[in-house]
């Protein structure tokens, strides 16, 4: 079978099930701005499409998301064409819509079955709309109908697709009924044989210093620190925390830019406007028990999570991180925000502690609290693991998983 994947920055969410399909003896293509030639990649041929930026185009401030989202989806069309006079015919075209590249594929290939990638449906409403009173929205009245229309390439994509994959029922529930029929809930997977506890690891920090498992470490993780992912909190409760805890390692990974929601004011970063706010909390002394890592490599990352005590894991009501999910294999004790897509994995007291999400001194107190009480910290690791083992497990469920929904969509009508 010819399969074509669509991801901007491929692989993503499709790293294993690209591979896999590929080592079964499919012909695996993916369109993606990751590379700028053409590149094989375990198997998969990636081919590269360019944007072409076009100056002076104006159109209604609302319709902004919607004018970037074609002109990518151009480009991918453009280079959709190229491939076809290739004599390349997808039998099935796998793609994430969230930033348009394949609106207008059903154009290109009129029998080629699709299977959209469906990581968000954004409602109109509380809690996508309101959640934190902290970051109001610069225009209030017109929030609604902007994020509204932020949906339209969903619909679009819809139209011409067969069916939908999603990681989580939060992600999946946000779409209207009609489209949430056609999603099949498929986590993307954890490898719960590379990430798993492990007694003897270590991880180095920038200065050379070595932590262990003999170390009180506290991890904290957003692809970029922002408050979508909770940043502001954790770091309104690190005074208390170093103050409490004089032993304790804190370990901050992330971004200096924004994934999602507002950026913040033109010229800074939400790292350094919520450091500047809580440095003088914080003695000296306790700050240089503070790291900021940056993004690093996966292997320390993997590292950095089989080390750590506690893992902090908080977000608004949005797409789950893999992050989270990660440390639960590593067996960290978690301690995150009582939102319901984190509800969804965790269970306060059985598989992790859960807080209010803006609470940042129940935050504190749980995070000491664990680090006090190793045999606690213990019972949850166990259990958090579990429910990645025993639901998540990427070979045992979740890749026969996605294979079957490939070959299920590839055999639907047009």
């Amino acid at each position: 079978m010819n399969i074509l994947f669509i991801h901007q920055n491929f692989p993503g969410q499709f790293r294993h099930l690209a591979v896999a399909l590929a080592a079964r003896g499919d012909r695996v293509v993916a369109l993606t701005l990751r590379v700028k030639q053409a590149t094989d990649w375990q198997g998969v041929r990636m081919l590269p499409y360019q944007i072409a930026r076009k100056g002076g185009q104006k159109v209604h401030p609302w319709m902004l998301d919607l004018d970037t989202k074609v002109t990518r989806a151009e480009a991918c069309f453009r280079a959709a064409l190229k491939l076809k006079e290739t004599g390349f015919v997808p039998d099935l075209i796998v793609a994430h819509p969230g930033w348009g590249e394949s609106l207008f594929l059903r154009d290109v290939w009129p029998q080629a079955r699709i299977g959209l990638y469906c990581e968000l449906y954004h409602l109109a409403d509380y809690p996508h709309l309101g959640f934190d009173p902290e970051f109001p929205s610069p225009d209030p009245q017109g929030a609604a109908p902007r994020l509204r229309l932020k949906n339209l390439h969903n619909h679009l994509s819809f139209d011409v697709a067969q069916a939908g994959i999603s990681p989580t029922q939060f992600q999946a529930g946000t779409f209207p009924q009609a489209m949430r029929d056609r999603i099949s809930v498929i986590h993307d997977g954890i490898d719960t044989e590379a990430l798993k506890p492990d007694p003897g690891a270590q991880f180095s920090l920038p200065s050379g210093q070595v932590l262990t498992r003999a170390d009180e470490v506290v991890t904290f993780v957003n692809r970029n620190l922002e408050p979508y992912r909770g940043y502001h909190v954790f770091m309104r409760a690190l005074p208390r925390l170093l103050r409490d805890r004089p032993g304790a390692q804190v370990l901050i990974t992330g971004g200096d830019g924004s994934s999602y929601g507002a950026p913040p004011p033109q010229g800074q970063t939400w790292k350094q406007i919520l450091l500047d706010e809580v440095a003088p909390q914080i003695p000296e002394s306790d700050m240089a028990r503070v790291h900021f890592l940056g993004r690093i490599p996966y292997g320390n990352f993997l590292q950095m999570l089989q080390v750590a005590r506690v893992h902090v894991y908080l977000t608004y009501p949005f797409v789950l991180s893999w992050s989270l999910m990660e440390a639960m294999a590593c067996e960290a004790a978690i301690v995150a925000s009582d939102t319901e897509p984190v509800r969804e994995v965790l269970r306060d007291g059985e598989t992790g502690r859960l807080v209010d999400f803006f609470d940042g001194a129940a935050l504190a107190d749980q995070v000491c609290s664990l680090l006090e009480d190793a045999p606690t910290r213990a019972r949850l690791g166990r259990a958090a693991r579990e429910v990645i083992t025993q639901g998540y497990d990427l070979n045992r469920h979740c890749l026969p998983r996605q294979l079957d929904w490939v070959d299920a969509v590839a055999a639907m009508p047009l």
